[in-house]
Formats: structure tokens, sequence, C-alpha cells
């Protein structure tokens, strides 16, 4: 068995896609303690961003940077975190977490000690979330 045949980003989604194209994919992630978490899921199995070229770096990077201004405008949060960390599932994907003051591990990452009880919020629907994306990425390309 290959690599890629045994990834979990291979062979499953990641989420429910929001947004896809030759390239890469973005999927809401269903997480209630926060709500619109996104990821950017590279659909070709690489591990590392120096596995891309230059024009696919900038790509997979116009779309991390709509997704982030997607999850600004939907889910008004206090802060987006961006990570790529792969250490689990070592297939080149980016994670774009609303972050909120009150949330179960500000100020520190989402991946350690939750510092306090989780709070009840709503999030944005996948629709909301899918077309502030669109239109930010018509923003971000139009830029470059």
């Amino acid at each position: 068995m290959s690599v890629a045949d045994a990834c979990q980003l291979c062979s499953e989604a990641g989420g429910d896609i929001l947004w896809q194209d030759a390239f890469c994919r973005l999927v809401l992630v269903p997480d209630a303690d926060y709500p619109g978490s996104c990821r950017v899921i590279w659909k070709r199995h690489v591990a590392e961003m120096t596995d891309l070229d230059a024009g696919e770096r900038g790509h997979l990077m116009s779309v991390v940077f709509a997704a982030e201004a997607a999850v600004r405008r939907a889910a008004r949060p206090d802060k987006v975190n961006l990570a790529s960390l792969g250490n689990r599932v070592p297939h080149l994907h980016w994670h774009i977490v609303p972050r909120w003051r009150d949330d179960r591990h500000f100020p520190d990452s989402i991946w350690g000690q939750a510092a306090r009880a989780a709070s009840t919020r709503s999030g944005p629907d996948g629709e909301a979330l899918r077309s502030a994306f669109v239109e930010a990425l018509a923003d971000v390309q139009g830029s470059n």
C-alpha cells in the first residue's frame, strides 16, 4: 500500500467541502468549540510546502488568505489562527481557526491544555462561509 493510499486526506474530504479547484479544497470542520473552523487541503499527496513549485505555493496561500478573510467576515472572531502542522497527518493542509478571548484555550493553541470550560457560540453556516470565501478569493486573486 502506498503512502497516499493510507493517507486520510487522500481518501477522505477532511470535512464538508465548501469549495475546490484542480489543486486544493476548502472544507468546513465540525468543531463546536471553534465554529467556522476550516482546512485548506492540497489535493495531491505531499507533506511540505517546499514539495510545491513556486506557482503552486502562491496559489495555495491565496486560498489560505481568502479562507482567513472569509472566516473573519462570517464568524467575526477576535483572532484567526493559521497553522500547517502535519505531524499526525503528513499531507499538506492548513488550519484556519477562529479564536475568541473566552474560548477554551485562549490565548494558547487549541491543541494544548484547556484553560476554561467551553463557551457556547453559534457559527456561520456553510453557505455563508462559502459565499464569503468566493468573494474573498476574487479579491485576493484580483490583487495579484
